[in-house]
């Protein structure tokens, strides 16, 4: 390189720098408006991310979450030429942090003989060193990388609030159902799931938490609701008052009518066993998904026990109820345990789901099953199953306090345990809005089925496969 050269390399130096200078001004612009436009509990979570940022080397060290390299690196190497051993280097795993409203998540990647299970051991001393509630450890996105959660304040006492868009669902079949207890966000997936059992004390969230559901999958053309509600006797009565324009069908605590309309349900599920091979071309729905001409039919069974019961006594007209109570269980068992393929999910909602509240034959075939709080560690069990014995910190009996109204449990899908999950409050008028502006979309989906096979409903029931012979119900 001439003298002309490293002249004219030198002459663009300053404008070099001048670009750094300005790329770093418009960098820390950014920083600062973002910083000033974000809300109080934002901002704190700001600073622990830079706290956390800059301390991690030291702290990772001091918690003995690095690995020693003694193999020196091959310019290490050329530039030993005394002889001496080469001083080993302390590798600390990369860290990337960011932040929301609750606090903190870094990603951090594994070395040698630093993984989950070393992070998981380590979670107590970050919760300290970070400034924390709580920091879990759990498996990254992606394969080699572990993800922190560092939570400051507790998301399970800290009540939300969900305002329905409006819009249709992104995906179908998915619950939405807030946050657990680390701030994350929890999504169910029903496709496929026949049944959901929800337990808890009255006033602790049941209904809210199905309104949710109700609210945000409205807007899709492509479901259909039913409510039964066994505290009322009138829709205007009840916590359904507002959601019952949405729906094509509701039942309130009259156990006759509840069985007439779940003879309505079931004839309409044997017609479409009978017909769904020549209308979708398959056996299971979920394979084309739900339609507006074959919708996902939700049935939404609140305060399930009302209509199960068993009524003791000897007189006629406890008979009579007895004998309802005892064909609404047969006919809700035939829609959760045949429903699936054709598109029924039930919701069953009750305050213990005790054998006595929700027949064993139906709850037991549910794969889904949350609890808000409870009284008893058997109710706990009902709910969740024998293994919440196995993890008391997490029993829905702990959350009987006015604090954790809106909070259940849950187990985790593929990993060990339970989650505990704070469910958002819908606004009764939020919940009324998209009812109101949904109304259009609520079809009866016998009349569905009629339009598509030309056929009534009683007349595709001769055609059903499961049928045994007997006289088929009558609406």
């Amino acid at each position: 390189m001439t003298l002309n050269d490293l002249n004219e390399v030198m002459g663009y130096a300053p404008v070099l720098i001048g670009v750094g200078l300005a790329g770093v001004a418009v960098w820390s612009v950014w920083w600062v408006v973002r910083y000033l436009r974000a809300d109080a509990m934002t901002r704190q979570s700001i600073r622990q991310a830079v706290r956390v940022r800059r301390t991690w080397k030291r702290l990772a060290q001091m918690l003995k979450l690095c690995a020693t390299d003694r193999m020196p690196t091959p310019l290490a190497s050329l530039a030993n030429t005394d002889g001496k051993p080469v001083k080993p280097r302390i590798l600390v795993p990369a860290l990337k942090v960011t932040h929301d409203a609750f606090g903190v998540i870094a990603r951090a990647t594994c070395l040698p003989g630093v993984g989950l299970a070393e992070f998981q051991k380590a979670t107590p001393y970050l919760a300290d060193a970070w400034r924390m509630t709580r920091v879990s450890a759990l498996p990254g996105d992606k394969p080699g990388q572990v993800m922190l959660r560092g939570v400051r304040v507790d998301p399970l006492i800290t009540p939300t609030t969900h305002t329905p868009t409006g819009l249709p669902p992104e995906k179908y079949a998915q619950w939405d159902l807030g946050v657990d207890e680390y701030g994350m966000p929890v999504f169910v997936p029903l496709k496929e799931v026949p049944g959901v059992a929800v337990g808890g004390l009255p006033g602790f969230g049941k209904t809210s938490c199905v309104n949710r559901l109700v609210c945000d999958w409205a807007p899709s053309p492509a479901v259909q609701f039913v409510f039964f509600d066994g505290k009322v006797s009138h829709a205007h009565e009840g916590d359904y008052a507002d959601l019952v324009q949405r729906a094509f069908a509701f039942c309130g605590d009259d156990l006759e009518e509840a069985n007439k309309l779940l003879k309505e349900l079931v004839e309409l599920r044997r017609a479409r066993s009978a017909s769904i091979r020549n209308v979708l071309g398959k056996k299971n729905m979920w394979h084309v998904g739900p339609s507006a001409d074959w919708p996902l039919i939700v049935i939404v069974i609140d305060e399930a026990h009302t209509y199960f019961r068993d009524h003791k006594g000897s007189d006629p007209a406890t008979k009579r109820l007895a004998a309802f109570a005892a064909e609404n269980a047969r006919l809700t068992e035939d829609l959760v345990k045949k429903g699936r393929s054709v598109g029924f999910l039930t919701l069953l909602t009750t305050q213990k789901t005790t054998g006595d509240a929700i027949p064993t034959f139906i709850r037991d075939v549910c794969p889904v099953g949350l609890s808000f709080a409870q009284k008893t560690a058997d109710a706990a069990v009902a709910a969740l199953g024998d293994d919440i014995r196995e993890w008391p910190d997490a029993s829905p009996v702990l959350l009987q306090d006015p604090a954790y109204v809106g909070v259940a449990v849950m187990s985790q899908h593929g990993r060990p345990g339970f989650i505990r999950i704070r469910t958002p409050y819908v606004a009764d008028e939020d919940a009324a809005r998209v009812a109101e502006a949904t109304a259009h979309l609520a079809h009866h989906p016998a009349r569905l089925l009629e339009d598509l096979t030309g056929r009534t409903v009683v007349d595709l029931t001769k055609d059903d496969p499961d049928d045994d012979g007997s006289t088929p119900l009558a609406a």
